[in-house]
């Protein structure tokens, strides 16, 4: 009778566990996510995997947990996953290539932000990334028009003129440089005006310019 009552108990445990959905497991992980119950988080991110070893959302949200504790490698392993379970996925496309960028890995992360940007094509932060990973990359024109094509989708993005004044100075436009960083300045970037101090105010003009 004994034995009865543990398999009953052991099959009424499976039944609780394949009763809920995947999709109900992470909406409840979700929502322990942003409670900051990162850990209760995981396990219902878990429990979706078992439930459906196909929910790439599932993966990607667990990624991103493992991700915000330094466990970067694990991260990689969960984005990967997920783009293997659904190939359009953009969100975890961006997150795997936040991390190649981390890791140094810019040729990656220009390449992920790119599918980002393919599959998202507003997605301004994947524009903004591919900026940054292209900057190290001494590519600077092309690390430019990505900026650019922030400001043709929102014209008083400041992030967007920041680093973009960044760039042209760092590439050899000086004056360009310098008015995107006074724009920076002008939408509310204090730091911009550390750097026109610096780089623009004694060499923006020669004196033959000045007299």
């Amino acid at each position: 009778m004994k034995k009865y009552l543990i398999l009953a108990s052991i099959i009424g445990l499976s039944t609780s566990l394949f009763s809920q959905t995947a999709t109900e497991f992470t909406e409840k992980g979700k929502k322990l996510y942003e409670e900051r119950e990162y850990m209760q988080a995981v396990i219902n991110y878990n429990k979706a995997i078992e439930v459906d070893p196909n929910h790439h959302q599932a993966y990607y949200m667990r990624g991103k947990i493992k991700e915000a504790f330094e466990d970067i490698h694990g991260a990689m392993k969960d984005f990967n996953t997920a783009i293997e379970k659904n190939g359009k996925y953009a969100e975890a496309f961006f997150a795997r290539g936040n991390i190649k960028y981390r890791l140094q890995d810019y040729y990656g992360a220009i390449a992920d932000f790119t599918s980002t940007i393919a599959l998202d094509a507003n997605n301004l932060d994947a524009y903004y990334k591919r900026g940054q990973a292209k900057q190290q990359l001494e590519a600077y024109q092309d690390a430019i028009n990505d900026c650019s094509k922030i400001l043709e989708l929102k014209p008083k993005n400041v992030d967007a003129y920041y680093l973009r004044g960044i760039l042209r100075l760092e590439f050899g436009q000086l004056q360009e440089g310098c008015l995107d960083l006074s724009k920076a300045g002008e939408l509310g970037d204090i730091k911009a005006y550390d750097i026109i101090r610096e780089k623009c105010n004694h060499r923006l003009y020669s004196p033959a310019e000045g007299e």
